[in-house]
């Protein structure tokens, strides 16, 4: 079957949009003479942004309205800011609302029409090196193990946009370079089961300020209290050794031994050890508080100072992922009197009350000592598919090899491997295999595999004979590359790299069932770990320190409900196949207990996280990522709200028009009124937008981050201010548009509905191609926009738009 010409291609995408109206349905929107639309941009524009001024680096007097084709970029930006309303600038004369309408349409129209004429998919880099999230992933789905890639790769650059899977910010230094070897050689030995040349230990640490009083995980038993679990990969079947730390004051002593507590350590939910801790009494009766142990109780202080010295076991344990549950038999008794606050990090250094819970501070499990075997681990399981000698039909050691190596390179190259590659990966083997065992040769042929830039990188190359600067469309190889990094984060399956081998890809039917297989995959979790926590700016979150003494109720807890209620939030919304307008308007959430007393919700109970539907009241202070403690922390100041952070937050994240970054000599805000008396935010906002070079970026932004004032810097409803004045949540837009409260405000966006998905859309595109949406994408971004409406603004139909759309499935070549 011949492939389609591009030229074909556009034609019949232009034929599509006439067929479905969106193009030449609408003669005074589209169809019009250039002549009305060069008046507005004269009577409106041309004032400011001509050649002489050239105001914001815009000059509109001279671009031809017959030629729009010629600058995408420059007519994009005017498409932009007359969909927004943000010019001509507040007090200035402006069009009426048809003018706006019909000169945007007709820009759109045209750009539309050029980009489907002669469709331009843009270029990613030939070489786009995987991120740590990718790598790590990427070895899961390879070997089937488990590594902790913070630990040996240093984190990533991040762009503009917030995401750190950009390829041009993917960079390869030789320091990077010598971690992935390092990284190499330790994934290898682990994957294989070698035994390392010494015992190893690895510690989990808690922070100091997570209270441990209730059940911390589901891997933990019900009635346990406090401690963590983790799953921990044990590399050989052997003997190893589990110690835990307990938290301490400032003068070394543990915390919480006034009264006996008993603490288990599990193995997979099995009973390995318990201890019990706390209640003894040492010389005489312990005082209430340690300080008198000081000088007057020398054998309690001894106690204090050591009583966590023999929190230590030793087991045999089979190689493999396994879950290290340790954690307290909770003691049902509830404290008296009225709850305190949560402790700062300084007042629970130096608490020096014997009362109270014992806590975990660390974990550590060392060994292996007196490995055994490397035992049946899932990573064996997928290396070893033969053995060599093993049965009376086992093939010899080098062919075994080779089986292997095969094997594990189509997999890691996501292509078909040619024997060239092969040969590359049989040397190291023959290298190991002289100086050690047939696993030794398997092991340093996958540390080679493991460094390989077709494993590191996604190498995307031009196909030979095309024409610099043309489009052509991708192999089925780089399509199955593209829609795993895209949807899991990781590699291609079998399937699809069985359907990239059978030139099925193509087919959109099969690509679309492709698509909807992987979203109902759980490794489609990836979307929300790494696009929306990016997007959203989740992982900013753990850097944020609240002042401790304005809110000495924050603490870990809280700040990891914050993360999970966003998370599970946008999980649902995916896995749901639910409208992304519901990211605004959601009358749901999750909470515990921890974070249901935060925003004041009656009768939750447990650390479970739960999905809670709320009334109409508390949908208008909670509905919807609005209502969130996460975007509401994230967007605050350590001791005050900042109506700019979250003004600039929803113009960036939400519509899509993120402001300039300001001048280098712009004024800070005001610390109090005019009167030098406190003043409230507004007021002072006020007066700092009194400024004309401030006013033309803070009138679109301000009012948008006071519609949130009601939210504090960590997220609780409030209905006075700093100053303890009422809170005034009113606002209008450069465009006269005026709402009031987090209510007023998710309504006015729902209203500009079609801004909030392209924004979404063009965010998850960037994301998806691993580059930044440029002018020649908007097209694309409209139209999977417009198509999506019809199945109400679904997560599948906007993933299916960008999957079927020519920048996904396309490519420029070098110019």
């Amino acid at each position: 079957m011949t492939r389609p010409s591009i030229t074909s291609v556009g034609r019949r995408a232009v034929i599509a949009l006439f067929a479905s109206g969106l193009i030449g349905s609408s003669p005074g929107l589209c169809d019009a003479a250039p002549a009305p639309h060069r008046a507005i941009l004269d009577q409106y524009c041309v004032t400011c942004h001509n050649e002489r001024l050239r105001t914001a680096k815009l000059a509109l007097d001279s671009p031809n309205l017959d030629q729009v084709s010629a600058s995408p970029e420059l007519w994009e930006k005017v498409v932009t800011k007359l969909r927004t309303r943000t010019m001509p600038p507040t007090g200035r004369p402006r069009p009426d609302a048809a003018a706006y309408e019909s000169l945007a349409g007709w820009l759109e129209s045209e750009l539309d029409r050029a980009s489907a004429a002669n469709p331009n998919p843009g270029r990613t880099a030939t070489f786009h090196r995987l991120n740590r999230a990718e790598y790590q992933n990427a070895i899961r789905d390879l070997l089937g193990l488990d590594v902790d890639v913070a630990a040996l790769l240093p984190g990533d650059d991040i762009d503009e946009e917030g995401f750190d899977n950009m390829a041009e910010i993917l960079t390869v230094s030789p320091a990077l370079l010598e971690r992935y070897l390092a990284a190499a050689r330790k994934t290898a030995r682990l994957a294989v089961g070698r035994a390392p040349l010494t015992a190893s230990v690895e510690s989990y640490k808690l922070p100091i300020l997570l209270q441990q009083d209730d059940r911390m995980s589901d891997d933990l038993p019900f009635g346990s209290r406090g401690g963590l679990a983790v799953r921990h990969q044990f590399p050989l079947d052997g003997e190893y050794e589990i110690k835990i730390t307990l938290h301490r004051n400032y003068v070394n002593y543990v915390r919480g031994l006034g009264t006996r507590q008993e603490l288990d350590v599990r193995l997979d939910g099995v009973l390995v050890k318990r201890f019990a801790v706390g209640g003894e009494t040492h010389g005489k009766t312990a005082p209430a508080s340690y300080a008198g142990n000081i000088f007057g109780n020398p054998e309690w202080e001894k106690y204090a100072l050591n009583a966590d010295a023999g929190l230590k076991v030793r087991a045999t344990i089979k190689a493999g992922p396994h879950v290290v549950g340790v954690s307290f038999l909770r003691q049902l008794a509830a404290p008296e009197g009225v709850e305190q606050p949560r402790q700062t990090v300084f007042a629970v250094a130096i608490n020096d009350m014997r009362d109270g819970n014992a806590a975990v501070e660390e974990v550590a499990v060392a060994g292996p000592y007196k490995a055994v075997d490397p035992g049946d681990t899932p990573s064996r399981r997928r290396i070893f598919v033969c053995r060599p000698g093993a049965t009376a039909d086992a093939i010899g050691e080098k062919a075994c090899a080779r089986t292997i190596v095969s094997a594990l390179a189509r997999r890691a190259y996501r292509r078909q491997v040619s024997p060239a590659d092969v040969d590359t990966l049989l040397r190291f083997y023959d290298t190991g295999r002289t100086e050690g065992s047939f696993d030794a040769g398997i092991q340093l042929a996958l540390e080679r595999l493991l460094i390989a830039p077709d494993f590191l990188f996604r190498v995307e190359r031009d196909p030979a004979n095309t024409a610099p600067a043309s489009p052509y469309r991708l192999d089925g190889f780089a399509l199955a590359s593209r829609l795993s990094f895209f949807l899991w984060s990781g590699i291609p399956d079998e399937e699809l790299l069985a359907l990239a081998e059978q030139h099925k890809l193509g087919d959109p039917a099969v690509l679309e069932r492709q698509v909807r297989r992987m979203l109902a995959d759980p490794r489609s979790a990836a979307l929300v770990d790494n696009f929306a926590a990016e997007w959203l700016r989740l992982r900013s979150l753990k850097g944020i320190v609240p002042d401790p003494v304005v809110f000495p109720e924050f603490d870990e807890n809280l700040r990891d409900a914050f993360r999970q209620e966003t998370e599970l939030f946008v999980g649902s919304n995916i896995r749901e196949n639910r409208s992304v307008l519901e990211l605004l308007s959601a009358n749901y959430t999750f909470v515990n207990e921890r974070l249901a007393q935060h925003y004041g919700m009656p009768n939750i109970y447990g650390s479970h996280f739960r999905r809670v539907t709320l009334d109409s009241a508390r949908a208008a202070q909670r509905g919807g990522l609005f209502g969130q403690g996460s975007m509401l922390t994230v967007t605050s100041y350590p001791n005050r709200t900042s109506p700019v952070l979250r003004g600039k937050w929803v113009l960036t994240n939400i519509l899509g028009t993120p402001p300039p970054p300001p001048p280098a000599d712009v004024p800070g805000l005001p610390e109090s009124g005019e009167d030098g008396k406190p003043a409230t935010v507004r007021d002072r906002m006020e007066r700092h937008r009194r400024n004309a070079v401030c006013a033309t970026c803070h009138a679109p932004m301000d009012p948008l981050g006071l519609a949130l004032e009601s939210y504090d810097a960590i997220g609780r409803w409030r209905t006075l201010g700093e100053t303890r004045q009422p809170i005034d949540t009113s606002g209008a837009l450069p465009d006269g548009s005026r709402f009031e409260g987090p209510t007023g405000l998710r309504e006015l966006l729902l209203e500009r509905k079609e801004q909030f998905v392209g924004t979404l859309a063009e965010k998850l595109l960037s994301y998806a191609l691993g580059r930044r949406a440029e002018a020649y994408d908007r097209p694309v971004i409209r139209q999977i926009v417009r198509e999506s409406a019809s199945e109400n603004y679904r997560w599948s139909a906007i993933i299916l738009g960008i999957v079927k759309s020519t920048p996904f499935q396309m490519r420029r070549a070098a110019s």
